[in-house]
């Protein structure tokens, strides 16, 4: 593999990279479990198990968290990563990190991953996998978590967050059962995250990402694809989790205010000191605020 940090291409000339060559692994050398639970020792308990998930186009990646010894919440969560959606998998810190957090807080976690959109793959086809991993956990809560179906949450971080308010909008249009509960950290729900918008320069990053996720100038506009630009009544209660430093943060305080006017309960966290990706990276100090902040609210709905 050419010794290239894709992250320092142009975004089109990034989304060709990872397309041929693959995502690189993280060369931070402390992200395994092993050194995670020597940094955070009260993530010990927590086991973790690979689960098989069958989706329309093949197997959707996923593991379950739980931790016998905590005190147990009530509720449980499948949770969905970031990155751009062309980046990102179960081992990066957003999935399982903050996963084995919330486990040992007596919140049992299925997180999932999902087709990037490389090598002429688009929308639906990654929200199709994360309404498979929905389906399944919701199907199996009580051998997953130790829960009732109705007591599931979904939740995700920045293209996680849009895939799972997405899927929320499937899921209500199609009078499936919704999420208790929807969890979305710092997440990119317009075409046009900074200025939390439909109208996108698509020679910009953002316009780049949003058309590379999208598929089409008219997929765009598809409220599925970005639940913004849709009703949003109908939602379950929901926390947004912005950050200070975030030129994203106006897309998430935006859905706050529309589902707020909707009359759908809904909560801001707005992490102070932190940017876009901080619990990306445990260390980072706005982290563990961000997860205690998530487990509350999560214990609050129980």
């Amino acid at each position: 593999m050419p010794d290239v940090d894709f992250r320092s291409l142009p975004i089109d000339e990034a989304i060709a990279w990872l397309g041929e060559h693959g995502e690189p692994a993280d060369p931070r050398p402390d992200l395994d479990t092993a050194s995670l639970v020597s940094r955070f020792p009260h993530i010990a308990g927590v086991v973790v198990d690979e689960v098989v998930i069958e989706g329309a186009r093949g197997r959707v990646p996923a593991r379950v968290y739980a931790d016998a010894g905590a005190p147990p919440s009530g509720r449980a969560l499948v949770w969905v990563h970031g990155g751009a959606f062309i980046g990102g998998h179960l081992d990066m810190p957003e999935s399982h990190w903050l996963a084995l957090e919330l486990a040992a807080r007596g919140i049992p976690v299925l997180t999932l991953d999902y087709t990037k959109c490389l090598r002429g793959v688009h929308f639906p086809v990654p929200s199709d996998d994360v309404l498979a991993g929905w389906r399944f956990a919701r199907e199996h809560a009580s051998d997953l978590f130790g829960v009732d179906e109705d007591d599931v949450l979904l939740g995700g971080a920045s293209a996680g967050g849009n895939l799972t308010a997405g899927a929320v909008a499937r899921l209500r249009d199609a009078n499936e059962p919704t999420p208790s509960g929807l969890v979305l950290v710092y997440p990119v729900v317009h075409p046009n995250g900074p200025d939390a918008s439909a109208v996108v320069d698509l020679d910009s990053p953002q316009g780049v990402l949003a058309l590379n996720f999208a598929g089409s100038t008219g997929g765009l506009a598809d409220p599925h694809a970005f639940a913004a630009l849709g009703p949003v009544g109908g939602f379950p209660a929901t926390l947004v989790v912005v950050c200070e430093h975030d030129p994203l943060r106006p897309s998430g305080e935006a859905f706050h205010l529309q589902l707020r006017d909707a009359g759908v309960a809904t909560q801001l966290h707005i992490e102070a000191g932190a940017d876009h990706g901080h619990i990306n990276e445990p260390s980072d100090p706005a982290a563990g605020p961000t997860v205690e902040a998530i487990a509350q609210w999560i214990r609050s709905q129980s």
